[in-house]
C-alpha cells in the first residue's frame, strides 16, 4: 500500500509540473506534432518515474578491520532514526486517515464504470448499425443525428450527413484522426484518468492532448489544399448532435480555439527550444524522486569480536574486548603521546558510582537484558523514537549519547544525555529511554544489582 500511494503521488506531481510547462510555454505555439509528443512523453515519463531507483553516488569503500575506542560504558549498538522524505510524509498522512482512501477508491470505481460504459456504447453502435468500408476506414452509418466522430478505424456518421455543408471536410478530418492514431492516445488518457482523477492538473493535461488532436487534424485537412476561410465556415456551420466523449469528435474542442489556431501565424522554429524546459524538468524530477532511498529506520551493529571498549577507573583504564586487539591497544595507550591525545572521560562515566546509596556496576556476572534481547531493544528504539518535525525542517541531525541505569528491580533510572546535538533531539532520545519497559535485572554473586548502559541514537536526514 505504501508503494502504491507513493506511486500515485510522484506520478501526479510529475504530471502536474509537465502540464504547467505545456500551458505556460507550448500551448500557443503551432508546432502541433512536437506538442503531441511532448504530452505523450510526459505521460509515459510520469508513469515510469516512481519505478526508477538510481543510486546517486555509490563509491566502493576499502574495507578495513574496525576497532572502536570509547570512554562510554556498556556501549550498545547505534540505532539510526531517519527523517521522512517528502513522499514518505505524504504516505503517512494518507494512511493515517481511512476516509481519503475510501473516497479515492469510490472515484476509481466510478471512472472505471464510465470507461467500460463508453466502450460498450461504441461497440453497440458498431453492432447495431450498417457498416460501409471506405479504404482503411469503416463508416458506421447512424440513424440518429450526430456530428462525425471516430474510434480506432471506425468513423461514425449520420445518414443525413451528406446534406450538411462541407461534410467531405468533416469526413476527411476524422480520417486524419485514424491515420495519426489518436484513439490510442485517448485510450491511454482514459486509463490514467481512472487512477489520477483526484489531480486537477491531469484533467487540464487530458484536455490539452485532445485539443491538440483537433489542431493536428485541422492542419492536415488544410495542408491538402482546403482554403482556411472555407474550412472555418465549415466549423461554424456544422451541426452538433450527440457525442461520445471517449471518441474523437469533430467538434470536441471549442470552435473558437480551433479557428484561432487556423488563423495564427506559424511559430518560428526557434520556439522549439521551449521543449528543452521539459528536459530540464525531467532531469530535476529524476534527481528528486528516483535518487532517493526509502527507509524509515536502520540499525548499525558493530560485531562484538571486532570491538574493544576502554573503561575509566579513577586514574586507571580497563580494556575489554578481543585479546589480540587488547594487547595492541595497551601498547598504544601506554605511550606518552597516545595518552596526551586521548580525551578525558565525560563526567559521571566512571567504572563505579554511587546512585541512591547503592553501587552501580558496569560489568556483572549476569548482565541485564531487555525483554526479547538486544534485537528487540533496537527494534523498540527504532519504532518509538520519532524524528522531531522542527529538527527535520531545520536540517538538524547528529548522534546523541544517552546513559541510563537498569536498577535492581529492572526499572530505568538516572537517564541523561552525556553528549547531545540539539535540545529537540536530546529530549526525544531521553523521552524514549525513560519510557522503556522493565528489563531483567543484572546479577552479581547471585544478587540483583544496578548496571549502567550507554546507547547512541543517530538522527539522520535522508
Amino acid at each position: 500500500m505504501f508503494n502504491f500511494i507513493n506511486y500515485l503521488l510522484e506520478s501526479g506531481i510529475s504530471l502536474s509540473l509537465f502540464a504547467l510547462v505545456y500551458f505556460l510555454f507550448l500551448r500557443r505555439e503551432t508546432f502541433f506534432f512536437v506538442n503531441r509528443w511532448f504530452l505523450l512523453v510526459s505521460i509515459s515519463f510520469s508513469a515510469v518515474l516512481p519505478l526508477l531507483h538510481i543510486p546517486f553516488y555509490a563509491p566502493q569503500p576499502n574495507m578495513l578491520q574496525e576497532v572502536t575506542i570509547t570512554p562510554y560504558v556498556n556501549l550498545l549498538s547505534t540505532v539510526t532514526i531517519y527523517g521522512d522524505s517528502l513522499s514518505q510524509g505524504a504516505e503517512r498522512i494518507v494512511l493515517n486517515y481511512s476516509w481519503p482512501g475510501y473516497i479515492y477508491l469510490i472515484g476509481v470505481a466510478v471512472l472505471s464504470l464510465l470507461f467500460f460504459l463508453r466502450i460498450y456504447q461504441i461497440v453497440r453502435l458498431i453492432v447495431k448499425n450498417r457498416i460501409v468500408p471506405q479504404g482503411k476506414a469503416k463508416l458506421v452509418i447512424l440513424e440518429q443525428e450526430s456530428s462525425p466522430f471516430s474510434f480506432l478505424n471506425y468513423i461514425f456518421i449520420s445518414e443525413n450527413l451528406q446534406s450538411t455543408k462541407g461534410w467531405e471536410k468533416m469526413l476527411e478530418h476524422e480520417k486524419e484522426h485514424i491515420r495519426q492514431g489518436h484513439t490510442f492516445d485517448v485510450l491511454v488518457l482514459e486509463f490514467i484518468a481512472i487512477f489520477q482523477w483526484f489531480n486537477p492538473f491531469f484533467w487540464m493535461f487530458r484536455r490539452a492532448l485532445r485539443e491538440n488532436h483537433e489542431f493536428l487534424a485541422d492542419q492536415a485537412v488544410i495542408s491538402q489544399g482546403t482554403a482556411p476561410s472555407w474550412y472555418k465556415q465549415v466549423l461554424i456551420n456544422q451541426y452538433v448532435g450527440d457525442q461520445i466523449v471517449l471518441a474523437n469528435n469533430f467538434n470536441y474542442s471549442l470552435i473558437k480555439n480551433r479557428i484561432k489556431m487556423i488563423s495564427k501565424i506559424k511559430s518560428s522554429k526557434i520556439a522549439n527550444v521551449k521543449v528543452l524546459i521539459g528536459f530540464v524538468l525531467a532531469a530535476s524530477l529524476v534527481a528528486v524522486f528516483a535518487c532517493e532511498q526509502k527507509k524509515s529506520e536502520k540499525v548499525e551493529t558493530i560485531p562484538a569480536e571486532k570491538t574493544s571498549t576502554i573503561v575509566f577507573q579513577g586514574n586507571s583504564l580497563k580494556v575489554i574486548g578481543d585479546s589480540a586487539v587488547i594487547e595492541n591497544l595497551k601498547s598504544l595507550i601506554t605511550k606518552e603521546e597516545g595518552m596526551k591525545n586521548f580525551p578525558p572521560p565525560p563526567a559521571g562515566l566512571v567504572q563505579e558510582e554511587v546512585y541512591n546509596q547503592e553501587e552501580v556496576y558496569n560489568v556483572v556476572e549476569q548482565m541485564p537484558e531487555f525483554p526479547g534481547g538486544e534485537s528487540a531493544l533496537r527494534a523498540y528504539l527504532g519504532k518509538e523514537i520519532k524524528y522531531p518535525a522542527d529538527a527535520a525542517k531545520n536540517g538538524i541531525q547528529g548522534k546523541v549519547y544517552a546513559t541510563f541505569v537498569v536498577a535492581k528491580d529492572g526499572s530505568i533510572s538516572n537517564a541523561k544525555v552525556v553528549r547531545g546535538v540539539d535540545p529537540m533531539l536530546d529530549a526525544e532520545a531521553l523521552r524514549v529511554v525513560n519510557a522503556m519497559p522493565k528489563w531483567t535485572p543484572g546479577k552479581q554473586s547471585g544478587k540483583d544489582v544496578a548496571v549502567q548502559f550507554t546507547v547512541p541514537i543517530n538522527f539522520k536526514l535522508q
